[in-house]
């Protein structure tokens, strides 16, 4: 029996030209610590609108922005730096990871150098908000993490829902991949996880720089136009946990 292929296309609206970049996942999870850093990181570096992810397994909903409509998922790139990013305005459900790998490792995979993934993990306390540790594909990524000053996660563990379904992806196509997983809370946004890991994490290994402030000084204003989208992985997840078996015990999961 033949499997179909999922449905999707790549609308590229610009080219890239130069060294090819490191592309950064903005997918809304835990804490929403993705969708807010990455959002801060292409204003910041004033990234240019690279193309449009389009598929039928991505929630059947509308995003606009100032009054005009926009596509859900998005990504945008800049030459100098050398930084490609993936944002959605929607948290994906785990059906969606098949269509977004396969036009990542077709169709962006070819334009950049390596990737870096985000995951939130549950803080248990205050004092575990904004730590960061990284998990690598390759041995070069490892190093390059170390060299960053991100210290290995230790221990087993698991990496759930789009996010770990497209680092798995990643790790079989030979794709160079990076997560930072970093402690934020589970269910609202999170400004003050971002700019841990913007800080600690990404601006040592993607060499670029960010200003984090409005991170802390537009916390509330964050949380509240982030809101929407929290809701969504709430009732995201609560949906997936009903269907999904236990954990394997002794294993954390992130995602």
């Amino acid at each position: 029996m033949s499997r179909e292929s999922p449905s999707v296309t790549f609308d590229r609206v610009s080219e890239i030209n130069g060294d090819a970049p490191t592309l950064i996942e903005g997918l809304p999870g835990h804490g929403l610590v993705a969708a807010i850093t990455v959002d801060v990181i292409t204003r910041q570096l004033s990234l240019e609108h690279h193309g449009n992810i389009v598929s039928e397994d991505f929630p059947p909903v509308t995003s606009f922005k100032d009054g005009r409509v926009r596509d859900l998922v998005r990504v945008y790139a800049r030459d100098d730096p050398a930084v490609m990013t993936l944002q959605s305005d929607v948290a994906l459900p785990g059906q969606a990871f098949k269509a977004l790998s396969q036009c990542i490792l077709d169709d962006l995979a070819q334009e950049f150098e390596r990737a870096v993934f985000l995951a939130g993990a549950p803080a248990e306390s205050e004092d575990q908000i904004g730590n960061v540790v990284g998990v690598g594909t390759t041995e070069t990524i490892e190093s390059q993490l170390r060299d960053a000053g991100i210290q290995p996660a230790d221990g087993p563990g698991l990496i759930g829902g789009i996010t770990g379904a497209l680092v798995s992806k990643c790790h079989h196509a030979d794709v160079p991949a990076a997560v930072l997983v970093v402690k934020a809370n589970p269910y609202l946004p999170d400004p003050a996880a971002a700019r841990s890991v913007i800080e600690n994490a990404l601006e040592p290994l993607v060499d670029f720089d960010i200003d984090t402030t409005e991170l802390e000084e537009q916390a509330d204003q964050i949380r509240q136009q982030m809101e929407q989208i929290a809701q969504h992985y709430r009732q995201m997840t609560e949906a997936q946990q009903q269907q999904e078996s236990e954990e394997p015990p002794g294993v954390t999961m992130y995602q």
